[in-house]
């Protein structure tokens, strides 16, 4: 018995902070620096590292906190709710005392996506006077660099907090920097920005593996994540023994299909392979939602005087893998999504006349193709002689990795499933905010049926695991890009703004519209300011309750009237009204499912629509393309989101 009271009585002194010897060492997460920014109005954590077993106390805003390190040395604390204000000063002390200067409190907003939220304000409209103009002191940003992990990680790679100035703000999100701008002016409260994205990333990547698990398309994948690796350089070994297992049986696979056609040589008849015109996302042009080996080839002419020099081929970047011949000649290979490749040539390998360019593209995943900027696409002789090479290219299936095993994950692709979770967002769990703005979804786009159980499943993952409940949680739907068709047609990114409009169904969130303001030849849009403006809309009538109208019309259900169909809309505000005109970007069609364009007229708060070209109608589709004219608005000017009332299988349908 006494044996067991002096043993409870050690554990007891271990275990409370006041007994315990104050921490030799203590060391804090790359969120807690000078400069931050702590969330009122909730009892926000302050967490970190310490020699285990020893003391750490932490005092900001009259309250002071004790906790003790456990076994492996973590410690965390929680404040009771915070006032909004500063600059204050945060003190940790141990044996030795942190103090953090200049800490504000207020409005924390997460803010990631891939790259139309990681384009900064130095590539946005007016960059050079919203850059002179950005000196908001009560405005901090938090920038997290690129990391991927097949494992979670404890912390992210970022540099600290930095005040809101013309000198930290040009490479930040400027979709981040424009909506907290606009909460801190209406607010008058301090503003944190955290941003973390990656451009070209796919949601999965941004998901916990313990969600995607349950989704039938990724159990597979996450399955192949597991391993026995204890170590970072036993993990890549076994990345490389897997990953030549598979090549071999790429290769194989490739070999049957080919029937023993050497593609990348001269003599290869390729008059039976389609045509593309590069470059272009191959899911946008022929190819939708497919993942494998596709053969490209082209014929160019070398001028008689250029033969005998050296030369560079530019082909901009390329998804995910390619190998690059010349007249059967392998002049070069990457792996990376979105390195712009350049081969030199040597001298001999092109000659006068006729000379065959073969690529072979693996996509493993999301957008794939040569997928870059037609002026990136060349090639150059030591004398500076051009041969442009953009245009049409012949292309043929090698194989789908549908009929393979899925690829072997790498340690360092950032489109792979959970690996930017795991690096980038995870480790900033659980820090205090009020919600989240995301950017992101041209990278789905090829699988956008597949996104409507992804999105959701994503949004539900970060909000689990942060455990701050369903917490505020506003996107942007993708913007016009592309061509302008002058017909109606299947389009993969109409469908992914449809997934992303499904995604409302989830209690506390938001969609920013933003169909009016892209550019069909830049898939970065330049007025980012709309874009957080909307955004901040939302926020401030959904999360601070102004009553402010936020968005543009939606689509709410729909009545046939004889040869008529008469469409009712929720978040009318106003009125709905047509700008520069008659409406436009309607379509209708009956029973064959052939949409043509129609009529549309404005009746008091619904629409009528109709064709003489179709009797009887089933079904209406608005702004349904990659780019559509379409201008149908509320009285605020906040445009109607597209849409369509039917529910037949579109072209991702069956995307994987």
């Amino acid at each position: 018995m006494k044996r067991f009271a002096l043993g409870f009585l050690f554990l007891f002194m271990m275990h409370c902070d006041y007994f315990a010897t104050p921490a030799e060492e203590i060391t804090l997460p790359s969120l807690f620096t000078d400069d931050m920014v702590l969330q009122q109005k909730i009892k926000a954590p302050v967490w970190g590292k310490a020699t285990p077993a020893g003391k750490v106390t932490v005092e900001f805003q009259e309250q002071k906190k004790a906790t003790v390190a456990d076994e492996n040395g973590d410690w965390m604390i929680r404040f009771e709710p915070l006032t909004a204000g500063g600059p204050f000063t945060l003190k940790i002390s141990g044996k030795d005392t942190i103090f953090l200067s200049n800490v504000m409190v207020g409005e924390v907003w997460i803010c990631s996506g891939q790259s139309n939220m990681e384009w900064g304000v130095n590539n946005s409209n007016n960059a050079r006077e919203e850059i002179m103009a950005a000196d908001f002191p009560s405005m901090r940003l938090f920038h997290v660099n690129h990391t991927t992990s097949l494992n979670k990680k404890e912390d992210v790679d970022a540099a600290g907090w930095k005040v809101c100035s013309p000198a930290s703000v040009p490479s930040f999100s400027a979709v981040a920097y424009f909506f907290g701008r606009h909460l801190h002016q209406e607010l008058q409260l301090p503003i944190g920005l955290i941003h973390t994205s990656w451009g070209g990333t796919v949601a999965e990547a941004w998901t916990a593996a313990d969600f995607l698990a349950q989704m039938e398309d990724f159990a597979p994948i996450i399955e192949a994540l597991k391993t026995s690796a204890a170590s970072e350089e036993e993990l890549r070994a076994d990345y490389d023994r897997k990953m030549r297992e598979w090549k071999e049986n790429v290769d194989a696979k490739v070999k049957a299909q080919s029937g023993g056609i050497s593609w990348q040589n001269v003599d290869c008849d390729d008059s039976a392979w389609e045509k593309m015109s590069l470059p272009v996302l191959w899911e946008g042009a022929g190819l939708p939602g497919f993942d494998g080996i596709v053969w490209f080839r082209k014929t160019i002419e070398i001028a008689d005087d250029a033969a005998n020099e050296g030369f560079t081929l530019s082909l901009g970047p390329i998804d995910d893998q390619d190998i690059t011949y010349i007249n059967g000649q392998q002049i070069g290979t990457t792996d990376l999504y979105n390195a712009p490749r350049e081969y030199t040539i040597p001298a001999g390998t092109l000659k006068a006349g006729a000379n065959v360019i073969a690529i072979q593209v693996l996509d493993t995943g999301g957008g794939g193709g040569i997928w870059g900027d037609a002026s990136q696409m060349w090639l150059k002789s030591e004398s500076g002689a051009v041969v442009q090479l953009s245009g049409e290219w012949k292309y043929n299936i090698g194989v789908s990795l549908r009929d393979v095993p899925p690829r072997p994950p790498t340690p360092d692709n950032p489109n792979y499933p959970t690996v930017l979770y795991n690096a980038m967002l995870e480790p900033l769990m659980p820090f205090a905010i009020r919600g989240a703005i995301w950017y992101q979804g041209e990278g789905n786009a090829g699988r956008a049926y597949q996104y409507r159980e992804l999105f959701p499943t994503m949004i539900t993952s970060w909000r689990t695991n942060w455990g701050q409940g369903d917490f505020p949680f506003l996107f942007v739907q993708l913007a016009n890009f592309r061509q302008v068709l002058d017909h109606p047609a299947e389009s993969d990114w109409a469908e992914l703004r449809e997934a992303q409009t499904k995604t409302l169904s989830l209690p506390n969130t938001g969609m920013a519209v933003i169909i009016d303001i892209g550019e069909a030849d830049n898939i970065h849009p330049g007025n980012k300011q709309q874009v957080g403006r909307r955004l901040a809309l939302n926020a401030l009538a959904r999360v601070y309750g102004q009553d402010i109208v936020y968005s543009g019309p939606l689509y709410k259900s729909m009545r046939l009237e004889g040869d008529k169909i008469r469409l009712n809309f929720d978040h009318v505000d106003g009125g709905l009204l047509a700008r520069g005109g008659d409406l436009t970007g309607f379509a209708i069609a009956g029973q064959d499912s052939n949409f043509v364009w129609a009529d549309a007229v404005i009746d008091g708060e619904t629409i009528i629509v109709s064709s003489p070209n179709v009797a009887n109608p089933l079904a209406v589709r608005y702004a349904w393309a990659d780019n559509p004219i379409c201008n149908l608005y509320n009285a605020e000017g906040l445009p109607a989101s597209p849409f369509r009332t039917d529910d037949w299988a579109g072209v991702t349908k069956n995307a994987q």
